[in-house]
């Protein structure tokens, strides 16, 4: 026997009627609220500067959402292997991976510099506008780094002290928290992937589908699914399938946000569109372009896409974005995102999953790729 359940439900997360997708989002932020509620009152308990300075900020961070599709893609692999009925664990498992997103992006923007996420200062540069000035040593700077490293860890104890209440109070507990353990693994392998090829200039095609495939595509899609599926008690046929579709949109997804921190609207995207170009992030569409101008003899894109390039007068971001167009790169992945969503669309299918819950994935994978609703309609 596994143990009491530790939190009571509340109404949002007993609804019996068979939730859709979007409707499983809005009552996970329900769970959400009061999940953060209670941290609160536990770190005002243990603390008043630490809740003040730290729980009170990251909680605000938290609140400010973003696509929570983690959460969807849940429901998604719950109701493909046949979930219905209480929707609790699934509702605290979403909430859990947003508390873990969290700490995701809190220490990414800490390695990467980053200046804003979500539309607002990132936590590093937030801390760093209040280090109390003439009242300890160091630099601002030096400051925010670490409290936002501090953040991210209590982010990423919060979705695990979640995940395990959740755990404990399900049937199938132990494969949940195998998937779980198994996807923070892989988290911090692909960001130690993607570190390293940084550090050594690397423009190798297969090292960037590693790095994509560990840091987003399992994390953001096959792993969420697998985490529903195992709620629900999923056999092996249901799993492969499941892990199948979410490789394929999970890369989707990667190949699309490697174009939009290429070519997106900052407005829109919430964070700087010259990032990764700047700081010569490996990327799939990097890579692919650093091949076609090796293979097309463009010697002026080899250059401008080349580790050093960054030393040479006359460089720019500019200069890159034209190469990354003149190479073909830009619509070769065009290309492939459209494959790998209609692949994911398939391997989805084969779960026999309901009309309904297909459909629903088609749409989550639409807002995932970019692909055109039109497109996803067709698939199913």
């Amino acid at each position: 026997m596994l143990g009491p359940r530790p939190m009571v439900a509340g109404p949002a997360e007993t609804n019996h009627a068979p939730l859709t997708a979007p409707g499983a989002t809005r009552a996970m932020e329900a769970v959400l609220e009061r999940v953060l509620e209670a941290r609160l009152r536990q770190a005002r308990d243990t603390d008043a500067v630490f809740a003040a300075d730290m729980a009170d900020r990251l909680a605000a961070y938290v609140r400010r959402g973003g696509k929570r599709l983690r959460t969807a893609f849940v429901w998604c692999g719950w109701r493909a292997a046949g979930g219905s009925g209480d929707a609790s664990a699934v509702l605290r498992t979403g909430a859990a991976l947003e508390l873990l997103q969290a700490c995701a992006l809190i220490h990414d923007d800490v390695m990467d510099g980053s200046p804003l996420r979500r539309g607002a200062p990132a936590m590093h540069v937030d801390f760093a506008h209040g280090h109390p000035a003439g009242r300890t040593g160091g630099s601002p700077e030096s400051f925010g780094t670490s409290a936002a490293v501090l953040a991210g860890d209590l982010a990423l104890a919060w979705a695990d002290d979640l995940l395990t209440e959740t755990a404990l109070a399900s049937p199938h507990g132990p494969r949940l928290f195998e998937e779980w353990r198994t996807m923070r693994t892989e988290m911090v392998a692909g960001q130690y992937r993607d570190l390293r090829a940084q550090a050594s200039g690397s423009s190798g095609a297969e090292e960037a589908l590693t790095i994509a495939v560990l840091k987003s595509a399992r994390y953001t899609v096959a792993r969420p699914l697998a985490l529903g599926a195992s709620l629900a008690g999923a056999d092996a046929r249901t799993l492969g399938a499941l892990r199948a579709a979410g490789r394929c949109a999970g890369l989707a997804f990667q190949l699309r946000d490697d174009l939009l921190g290429a070519f997106g609207d900052p407005a829109l995207t919430g964070k700087p569109a010259d990032e990764d170009l700047r700081a010569r992030k490996l990327t799939p569409l990097l890579a692919v372009a650093v091949r076609l101008a090796e293979t097309t003899g463009d010697r002026d894109a080899a250059a401008v896409l080349a580790p050093d390039a960054g030393a040479r007068p006359g460089h720019s971001v500019e200069r890159m974005r034209a190469a990354l167009e003149r190479t073909g790169a830009r619509a070769e992945v065009e290309a492939r995102i459209a494959d790998l969503a209609a692949s994911g669309l398939r391997h989805f299918e084969a779960t026999g999953a309901a009309p309904g819950v297909r459909r629903e994935f088609a749409a989550l994978v639409e807002r995932a790729s970019g692909v055109a609703p039109q497109q996803a309609e067709e698939l199913v």
